[in-house]
């Protein structure tokens, strides 16, 4: 019995088990790394002249399984163990480590010490760092923001900080020519970058960062180029858009391997929008083969990452052929009509009063309604005296499929208005109209296409990019849309799949 439990329960491997340093810097399991090396010709790891970088070290686990590879790739060519190791090490495998303490810990993985010049390690170098560097570098900052990072003065700046604690400065994106940091060219750069970074907004705001370490990569112009990064670019915004444009364009990116659940990647760490990683091929340009990775099942198919006839990356393979269908009838998009955020111009920290008085408004808001100066109507006035369908402008899901996707959408009387908690999706000629509307957005085809688009718990106006307008001087059901566009009893399916009815719902 105690053998039988030690076989089952025993790891020797402390990087699967390694706790992470927060939702923004997570530690990719070994298993991971190996998924994503396993997209490289692996010839490459059977060249002694291959070169590798991990430019965002954090465990060295990326580093030291490709020294695994190497080890085996290269025994027929340096049949020295000593030797070969003494080469692949010293001159294939290159590390920026992201913090102090990182760099300690990529080197005790990768060298078996934390110091590369010290007698434990496998590899004896000429100073304490050997192939994996740390530089402690501050931020530059202009107007309260890093000009590299948009790291935010007052959160990062060093009147801020305890002296010696990290400044998350991180080498590799605070310069403009990365291509000095090692006066070199890498064959493969590789690597799990850091997130996000507090940019000094209101409410913890944060602006992505992953993709900057993307884009000094491509600036070396290695062979091949492979990261894991949040899926939350699909979507763009806050500063993504030209990312997003500029990878979904790219043709020399061969496969998109996208976890919608983060956790059936990186257990027990929930990233809002899933993960993804790529395979970059320099040399080799076509469409990509996309790898969906949903509730424990695997699809795949090979296709351009931009679906032709629309400017969205379609997340679901399953999901393309019903895109198109919907697409051909070439229809004005629902999303056009849409308000932008804060449609009365009034801010969730706007004061909501409990009692009516004169000149007032009813106000829908959260946590409770109330009402509202009128003239605190600073936008669409017009749209006060009208009725309106809202909807709330955040709805969060976590989890195994199927979805609700957005929340339940509500008719808003003549006479009132909202804050920026909800979204004027229409405004009406009718309290039917109104139903009729709501009929629409209740459907499980209407949510299936905004689940396409929506990535994160926002939900602005592009979400309904792919929906189609409709007529309104009727109710729709789910029945009426799948004949309308001619969807097959297998793409029902999926779409009952992915999407639950609104509880309480008659379905």
């Amino acid at each position: 019995m105690a053998n039988s439990l030690f076989e089952t329960t025993y790891n020797p491997d402390v990087l699967t088990c390694l706790a992470n340093l927060s939702n923004d810097e997570v530690f990719t399991p070994p298993n991971v790394v190996n998924d994503m090396l396993d997209m490289l010709p692996q010839e490459l790891f059977e060249n002694p002249d291959t070169t590798f970088l991990d430019p965002v070290c954090k465990s060295g686990v990326f580093l030291r399984e490709i020294a695994k590879r190497l080890i085996k790739g290269l025994e027929k060519k340096i049949p020295d163990l000593q030797k070969r190791v003494d080469h692949i090490y010293k001159e294939q495998l290159f590390g920026i480590a992201i913090t102090e303490l990182t760099s300690f810990l990529s080197r005790r993985s990768l060298y078996c010490s934390k110091a590369a010049n010290r007698k434990y390690s496998v590899v004896k170098f000429d100073d304490v760092q050997g192939n994996i560097r740390y530089k402690a570098i501050e931020h530059r900052f202009q107007n309260g923001k890093c000009v590299y990072c948009s790291a935010s003065e007052k959160t990062f700046g060093p009147k801020s900080r305890p002296q010696g604690t990290e400044s998350h400065a991180y080498e590799w994106i605070h310069t403009l020519k990365p291509e000095e940091i090692w006066n070199m060219k890498f064959d493969v750069i590789v690597g799990n970058p850091p997130y996000q970074l507090d940019d000094g907004g209101s409410k913890a705001s944060a602006k992505p960062i992953y993709h900057s370490f993307i884009e000094q990569a491509k600036k070396l112009n290695p062979k091949f180029l492979t990261m894991i990064i949040p899926a939350r670019w699909y979507s763009g915004g806050k500063g993504l858009d030209d990312f997003r444009s500029s990878m979904l364009s790219d043709k020399r990116i061969r496969k998109l391997v996208d976890f919608f659940d983060s956790t059936e990647c990186f257990p027990g760490v929930d990233i809002s929008g899933g993960v993804c990683y790529f395979l970059w091929d320099r040399d080799n340009k076509g469409d990509c083969l996309i790898e969906t990775h949903r509730n424990g099942s695997v699809s795949q198919a090979t296709r351009p990452l931009f679906e032709a006839g629309s400017s969205s990356f379609i997340r679901f393979n399953e999901a393309v052929s019903i895109v198109r269908k919907v697409a051909a009838r070439k229809e004005q998009p629902f999303s056009k009509p849409i308000s932008s955020r804060k449609p009365f111009g009034i801010s969730t920290n706007e004061t909501i009063y409990s009692k009516n008085a004169p000149n007032y408004l009813p106000c829908f808001a959260y946590p409770e309604n109330g009402f509202i100066p009128k003239n605190k109507v600073t936008e669409n006035s017009g749209w006060v005296d009208a009725i309106k369908v809202c909807i709330s402008y955040a709805y969060g899901e976590r989890g195994s499929f199927p979805y609700q996707v957005i929340g339940r959408p509500f008719i808003a009387p003549a006479g009132s208005c909202c804050t920026e908690t909800y979204l004027v999706i229409r405004t009406c000629a009718s309290t039917q109209e109104a139903d009729n509307i709501i009929s629409y957005m209740s459907s499980e085809f209407f949510r299936f296409l905004v689940l396409l688009r929506k990535n994160t718990q926002h939900a602005t106006k592009t979400v309904y990019e792919l929906v189609p307008e409709q007529d309104y001087s009727h109710p729709w059901t789910d029945e009426m849309l799948f004949q309308k566009y001619g969807i097959t009893k297998e793409e029902q399916q999926f779409i009952h799949s992915m999407i639950k009815p609104f509880a309480g719902s008659e379905k």
